[in-house]
């Protein structure tokens, strides 16, 4: 749906995305891998052409179609559920870098499949993304991705696909002539607020709009993150909290797709960082069991705010990727459920292990589940010093 100049310069935006996520430089001889779904194949073989020209080693692999899908989550037994192909672990421990190309066929294709078998895969796999999160701490590995329109994302956002590839092309900035300059310049004015909110003492943020009141303290040594290049589009600057300092009520009017399920209007009740009241107007027992899957999935694991000055999309994109860095008439606040991201942490990044983790509050998940708010919402800092100040209003940052 994307003509081949979008696509020339999606490519462009993603390769910078790519190199501005990984903290090291990359090198000569270093292998990419592209994942890719079916209908982005025409995107993967330009990203292959250029990361080949850049003296790079491309890898790629194709994901499975929905009827693959249904048929390994519907078919495989319990203890095949767990199977890891032989090299994943080699592959996962001599990556440098990751591009993958979202471009689905269905969304509801695993509906009827119990989403216990859907977490246990994902903790099956975790171990893998752990040893992709240790390269990336230690500098030599960076990821980014993106997605692509479909007839069923724009189906399933209750568009046409003409109305879905416009927003893609206004969120990612590929109607300009030089959209990689336009991400340059986000990621500057980014910056300049991550470094005011990491000036402040905070003891903890207050998040107040017509059906949220929660309080989430930020943790110690803790920093923001966001606009790194790891998703193309990105618009948040968000924080990895102590998830025990989160109490009260958090709502998520957008509406979400995962693992098949369409879920609207989940509320979550804290006490104490834990989530004691689960309810949601459509996939409420789907979202009770999704929160169940392990001991971090009812604990949050991300919060996140979006400024509207910065992103263009405004409608509801049936992608978690867009409907995260909603920007609309009033930004957006969300958070994820499950798992933290230790980018967020101040200190030394080699220096992150388990026990660190849980000595700040780090939440541990196979799950990470964004819940998103667009409702006009005032945020406040409160500070150790007993100061109160309004970091966001109107959908936008203070500073």
């Amino acid at each position: 749906m994307l003509s081949e100049p979008y696509l020339e310069r999606y490519a462009d935006v993603l390769l910078w995305g790519l190199r501005t996520a990984r903290r090291g430089r990359f090198r000569k001889g270093d292998v990419i891998l592209i994942q890719y779904d079916h209908a982005a194949l025409r995107l993967a073989e330009l990203l292959y052409d250029k990361i080949i020209a850049a003296g790079l080693n491309p890898i790629q692999r194709m994901g499975l179609t929905a009827g693959m899908e249904r048929s390994f989550f519907g078919k495989t037994g319990e203890h095949r559920l767990v199977f890891q192909p032989p090299g994943e672990k080699e592959l996962c421990s001599n990556l440098h870098g990751r591009i993958y190309l979202h471009a689905p066929d269905s969304l509801t294709h695993l509906k009827e499949i119990d989403p216990a078998r859907i977490g246990k895969v994902l903790v099956a796999r975790k171990p893998l993304r752990d040893i992709l999160e240790r390269r990336e701490q230690e500098g030599v590995y960076g990821w980014t991705l993106c997605t692509l329109p479909t007839a069923e994302l724009a189906r399933q956002a209750r568009t046409t696909p003409e109305i879905y590839t416009e927003q893609i092309i206004r969120a990612c900035y590929l109607d300009r002539d030089d959209p990689v300059g336009k991400w340059e310049e986000i990621r500057r004015n980014a910056n300049t607020i991550k470094r005011w909110l990491e000036s402040l003492d905070v003891s903890f943020f207050q998040i107040e709009s017509a059906h949220c009141d929660l309080r989430i303290a930020p943790g110690m040594q803790r920093k923001w993150a966001g606009i790194s290049g790891h998703n193309i589009p990105s618009f948040e600057l968000f924080v990895s909290p102590d998830w025990r300092g989160c109490e009260g009520t958090f709502y998520a009017n957008l509406p979400s797709y995962r693992s098949g399920n369409y879920v609207e209007g989940v509320r979550l009740t804290f006490e104490k960082g834990n989530a004691v009241g689960i309810s949601a107007k459509t996939g409420e027992a789907f979202t009770i069991r999704q929160l169940a899957m392990d001991r971090g999935a009812k604990r949050i694991g991300e919060f996140s705010l979006t400024d509207r000055r910065f992103s263009r999309i405004d409608r509801f994109m049936a992608d978690t990727l867009f409907d995260e860095n909603f920007g609309g008439e009033h930004g957006n606040c969300h958070i994820a459920v499950g798992n933290s991201y230790t980018d967020t942490f101040a200190g030394d990044p080699a220096a992150m292990n388990g026990a660190l983790k849980k000595k700040l509050g780090f939440n541990e998940s196979a799950l990470h589940w964004d819940l998103v708010n667009t409702e006009i919402k005032t945020v406040t800092a409160h500070l150790s010093t007993g100061k109160r100040v309004v970091i966001y209003e109107n959908g936008c940052f203070r500073h």
